[in-house]
């Protein structure tokens, strides 16, 4: 996708580093980071330099080739595994990679490793890269079906970034309003601030922006009353962990929009590629929730009058705050499930067979 009229992808290894667009710093200021480390890089998944599931599962993947070519040794490498899982919690996508590379470095001699590592990573990213766009091309016959009924400009709200800077390219939430969009057909897109974060505001609608989609931003309960108005054809959100049952874990406040979608009659569709679905935790309540900083609600990043990025305290200072970074919206609110192999309802019947599991 483009930035600038350049297209990007959110990874790339080169020249011996593998490189990252600092999400932390946009839309304010566009930075390419080097990850040097394999601690560089379980550093840019705790800070959220890089972030959304799939993104966080193919940097994991670099970072174990970073580890590769800093020691070769099994258990450094084994090490270095066990810390990327731990850096954050929710998202299955990261587990998933570091499983996947860990099984492919298995048994490789020291001196080879390093190559198999940078070609499991690249194929790792590749995959989700594909895998993005086929969900686009599978979400793309909802909103043509709207379309062609509605006959005027279709509104879609989403829900924190599940954009292609969340993945490797396309996105899966956006991937079908950009094949869309490139088709001709009219789209508006209501971005929820997403707070604490922000990551609506300051990444979702950016790269819309930069791909000339109209959208508006708006708070994270103003969702309801557009609702309530007739002002949103479609919901289409990502997600960090979906169940096989179909219950879905995703950025917090998306179980408030699946019922106020519930309520309003408005379909809500999540888009994911395969490798984030978890087929092994049966019960929602298992999911671990990651718990962030609290500083992350009191406190907010902006450009000042100098065009100078500052942090400012918003709360009162005695103040307490939690902030959990996830929730749970159950099946029963999911209209449907968009994967790279098709649309599936959100049940264990419909996964299974989509999946031949």
């Amino acid at each position: 996708m483009r930035i600038e009229g350049k297209e990007y992808r959110t990874i790339w290894f080169e020249n011996n580093v593998v490189k990252i667009i600092d999400q932390t710093k946009l839309p304010h200021r566009f930075i390419i980071k080097e990850l040097k480390t394999v601690n560089d890089a379980i550093n840019a998944i705790k800070v959220m330099e890089v972030r959304g599931a799939p993104l966080i599962g193919g940097t994991a993947a670099y970072g174990l080739a970073l580890a590769a070519q800093e020691n070769s040794n099994s258990e450094f490498i084994k090490k270095s595994a066990e810390e990327l899982i731990k850096s954050r919690p929710t998202a299955i996508n990261l587990k998933w990679a570091v499983d996947r590379m860990i099984k492919k470095l298995s048994g490789i001699n020291s001196d080879q490793i390093l190559d198999v590592a940078l070609n499991e990573a690249k194929e790792i990213c590749d995959e989700d890269e594909k895998f993005c766009e086929n969900i686009g091309i599978n979400g793309l016959k909802i909103i043509e079906e709207i379309y062609s009924k509605k006959k005027d400009t279709v509104n879609i709200l989403t829900h924190c970034n599940a954009g292609w800077l969340a993945t490797i390219n396309w996105g899966t939430a956006t991937s079908p309003i950009y094949h869309a969009n490139k088709k001709g057909i009219p789209v508006h897109v209501w971005v929820d601030e997403t707070r604490p974060r922000n990551q609506g505001a300051n990444l979702t609608s950016y790269e819309l922006n930069e791909e000339e989609i109209p959208n508006t931003i708006i708070a994270d309960n103003t969702g309801g009353i557009l609702m309530q108005r007739g002002e949103v054809d479609l919901c289409i959100v990502g997600t960090d962990r979906t169940l096989s049952n179909g219950d879905v874990c995703n950025k917090i406040g998306t179980y408030l929009k699946a019922l106020a979608a519930h309520d309003n009659s408005v379909p809500f569709y999540v888009a994911l590629p395969s490798s984030t679905i978890d087929w092994d935790i049966k019960d929602a309540k298992d999911i671990p929730i990651e718990e962030r900083s609290s500083e992350e609600l009191s406190h907010v990043e902006g450009v000042d009058e100098n065009n100078e990025i500052k942090k400012i305290l918003i709360y009162p200072s005695k103040s307490k705050a939690m902030n959990l970074a996830f929730d749970v919206t159950p099946a029963k609110y999911v209209t449907g499930l968009i994967t790279e192999k098709g649309i599936s309802k959100a049940s264990t019947e419909s996964l299974k067979k989509l999946f031949n599991k």
